[in-house]
């Protein structure tokens, strides 16, 4: 865990950044606040439709069998669900127990979801029965005390009698552990505090327009940015819950009119394939009225062509760790919403090194990550993140993201570390050296690129090939290459590193050293 001076405690405490509420209470008042409120599951397995008084009377009487099993303070619950009902039910039953959240993303293969199970050791694990390629893995979740299945035995741990109350726990304590991919082998487990968690919610729904109107929340749950605005925010401002579990253009396009929910934001794809799709009407455009953009690299076209559609576009940057650094207003400058992240945020810091690398610190900083070493390599004594970002402030203290350090692809808005890529192709017995670099993506903005150089003959493998490689590794789909070159050699250092920024630069050009594509 990462030292937080005092110095900076105490501003944020006096400037009432931080309070001393757990996220059980500020759930619980929030909840209280707006029982009748609509709370609506769009999906094809799973449909759901209530108020969100409903859903707390369910989650109280997990929480009630939870803690009769023995879950409190200090313990680990943790859930891999998509955009359902009992995705709500876990996470706020976990809070009100004072335990701490693990929401694991429904995509992620066998392979991480055994290290994140490895690493949290949870007392209580909640998965579903089968969506999509997630399906249960009793072997994986026998070490874990306490295991519900929804669509199997779920409703088994459901007391009788709803939870009353919520726990007391610390708020400088964690609340909640993110695992997101990195430039690591596995995923990073990211800790937040109550303090910082509940910071960061009040700090996404005030930067929100008041007139933003109801949303549908596509990104998962399982995700920081998808649980903040499906969980967290709406209960904070008292506002309708509308989750998706599958993004499909069309549907969302058709439930746009069907229900006057509307798409705000998020990563650039989410919007764009919207737009593109060709049941996209002036209807549907009547209803988008603001494009918050963020979660990956945010192309000028974009925010350009939204700008020309009447939208008023603007963008924001962030991650896991600092989940609000900067961000623009919808009231700024066009050229500043269009084409920088914005400035800082209210409490936080930013500096750069004289190479341009960002260094943040703020009330939404996380406690550090569960391996220590790695918060040793990110953090200073004197509060002070290391983004791996590289970027430049211009003269109004604007801030414009110009490349990252990282060893980092980002797909729609996913985490993709290279490196973990890359060991899982060395596994190809064909293979003799692989390279995994971000490569341009017209909807995704970028993709994963291969870029392999062969064993002395050894046959050339297909991208089917690595592909299926890939799925008998146990690596999530979303993480496998889109493309495969095979090159002779690589381009390299004197000391015979490879030079990632000169594969990637040359991708685009047919040749990668005296490789062909």
């Amino acid at each position: 865990m990462r030292n937080i001076p005092q110095q900076l405690v105490e501003r944020y405490e006096a400037n009432g950044w931080w309070t001393r509420e757990s996220m059980g209470q500020v759930l619980a008042r929030g909840l209280a606040a707006a029982p009748d409120v609509r709370f609506r599951v769009f999906s094809t397995v799973r449909p759901w439709e209530g108020t969100v008084a409903e859903v707390e009377t369910i989650a109280r009487r997990l929480a009630a069998g939870l803690r009769a099993r023995g879950v409190g303070p200090g313990d680990v619950v943790a859930f891999q669900l998509p955009n359902w009902m009992e995705a709500a039910v876990t996470f706020w039953a976990a809070s009100f127990v004072g335990a701490t959240m693990v929401p694991i993303a429904h995509f992620y293969g066998r392979k991480e979801l055994g290290y994140i199970l490895e690493v949290a050791r949870p007392k209580a694990f909640i998965t579903a029965k089968e969506f999509g390629a997630l399906r249960f893995q009793p072997d994986l979740c026998a070490q874990v005390p306490i295991v519900g299945v929804v669509g199997q035995d779920f409703d088994d741990l459901l007391a009788d009698e709803p939870l009353s109350g919520v726990a007391e726990v610390d708020p400088n304590s964690t609340a909640l552990i993110a695992f997101t991919s990195g430039t690591t082998r596995n995923p990073k487990g990211v800790m937040h505090s109550h303090r910082s968690l509940w910071f960061e919610t009040r700090q996404l729904s005030e930067h929100f327009p008041p007139d933003l109107g109801p949303q549908i929340t596509s990104a998962p749950v399982g995700h920081f940015i998808g649980m903040l605005n499906a969980l967290l925010v709406p209960v904070l401002d008292g506002t309708e819950i509308n989750l998706l579990d599958v993004w499909d253009p069309k549907r969302v396009l058709a439930l746009m009119i069907e229900h006057g929910v509307t798409v705000a934001g998020g990563v650039p794809y989410y919007l764009t394939s919207l737009l593109d799709h060709p049941d996209f009407t002036d209807e549907h455009l009547a209803l988008m009225k603001y494009a918050g953009l963020g979660g990956s690299s945010v192309p000028a076209a974009v925010t350009s062509r939204l700008t020309d559609m009447g939208l008023i576009a603007y963008r924001a940057y962030g991650s896991t760790e600092h989940p609000s650094i900067t961000g623009s207003d919808c009231t700024d400058p066009e050229d500043k919403r269009l084409y920088t992240d914005g400035c800082p945020l209210p409490g936080v810091e930013i500096r750069l090194s004289e190479d341009g690398e960002i260094f943040s610190r703020g009330p939404d900083l996380c406690l550090g990550y569960t391996d220590e070493e790695l918060t040793a390599e990110a953090f200073d004594d004197e509060g002070w993140y290391r983004t791996g970002d590289i970027g430049h402030l211009d003269e109004d203290g604007y801030l414009t993201i110009t490349d990252r350090t990282a060893d980092l692809i980002i797909r729609g808005g996913e985490n993709i570390s290279a490196v973990e890529i890359e060991d899982v192709l060395l596994g190809m017995p064909a293979v003799a050296e692989a390279v995994v670099v971000a490569a341009p993506d017209p909807r995704l903005i970028e993709h994963a690129a291969a870029v392999v150089r062969l064993r002395a003959g050894a046959a050339v493998p297909s991208l089917d090939d690595v592909k299926a490689h890939l799925a008998e590794s146990g690596l999530a789909k979303q993480k496998w290459p889109e493309e495969l070159h095979i090159v002779d050699d690589f381009p390299r250092t004197p000391s015979g590193k490879v030079q990632k920024y000169r594969v990637r630069a040359e991708l685009g050009g047919g040749d990668i050293a005296t490789g062909k594509n």
